[in-house]
């Protein structure tokens, strides 16, 4: 464990007031990394794993003074990264990880935009942008508007590059509401009508994704048309509660039942 001068024990920059900037130089125009958002961060993990190694918040902080070149970090920035009241950039989160000896995966919680994935794989955008074959500034946009708008060849490159499944792939390119209207009317009118688009937008075997519609479709209507047994409608409406929750996590259901029929 690293022994602490009595000068490093006095922090340089203690942590400020909520509402002042704590860091002063990092500007959106000369540090863009600075300035991005991280993925969303799991405070309770990193204390776990701090706790772990038998560290205190004044270790953490010197190993991201000392190692990462971060020297604004005090003791209480750490503590308050960790009891929720911010949360660190994406490089103080990339330091983080280094300090904890975890990878930034084990400090986010489930990512779902573009940017939150990219960052919890701990890729940067240069190396992404290339390995789709897109312009540095065209993929940063698509991060930054959240709209995916390469071709299916990139689509699966991403895939490949971020390590994202099918489900994932689907969230952060955008098509998850689109899908999940289509879903929508395949239970509620004729499921075979939908088959091709949705095969189309994922790519998914035809057979496969035939069962798949034909089955929630089948235990929609069975929700829909359920017997009615006593008189004073209450099954009816009970049968009602659960075909709206049905619909509500549509896409839940169908990602299970392709997740049951065939890995992805």
């Amino acid at each position: 464990m690293h022994r602490r001068s009595a000068h490093e024990r006095q922090p340089q920059h203690p942590y400020p007031h909520p509402h002042s900037n704590p860091r002063p130089y990092a500007h959106a125009d000369t540090d863009p990394q600075a300035a991005a958002p991280a993925p969303p961060f799991n405070a309770p993990a990193a204390r776990q794993l701090r706790v772990a190694l038998g560290m205190g918040p004044e270790h953490v902080a010197y190993g991201m003074r000392s190692s990462y070149g971060l020297p604004y970090v005090t003791p209480d920035l750490v503590a308050a990264w960790e009891g929720g009241a911010v949360s660190p950039t994406g490089p103080e989160l990339s330091a983080l990880a280094g300090v904890l000896w975890c990878s930034v995966g084990e400090l986010v919680t489930a990512p779902r935009t573009l940017r939150e994935h990219r960052t919890a794989q701990g890729i940067a955008a240069e190396d992404v942008a290339r390995a789709v074959g897109l312009e540095l500034s065209s993929y940063l946009g698509m991060e930054e508007t959240g709209e995916w708008r390469g071709t299916d060849r990139q689509s699966a490159a991403l895939a490949t590059v971020l390590d994202l499944s099918l489900p994932e792939l689907t969230t952060v390119t955008g098509r998850e509401t689109k899908l999940r209207e289509l879903l929508h009317s395949a239970v509620t009118t004729r499921w075979q009508a939908h088959v091709r688009p949705i095969t189309k937008m994922l790519a998914l075997d035809r057979h496969l994704l035939e069962d798949v519609l034909q089955e929630m479709h089948t235990d929609y209507q069975g929700l829909m048309t359920a017997t009615l047994t006593w008189a004073n409608g209450t099954a009816a409406t009970d049968s009602g509660d659960a075909g709206r929750d049905y619909l509500d996590r549509i896409t839940d259901h169908f990602w299970s039942l392709v997740r049951r029929t065939a890995p992805y």
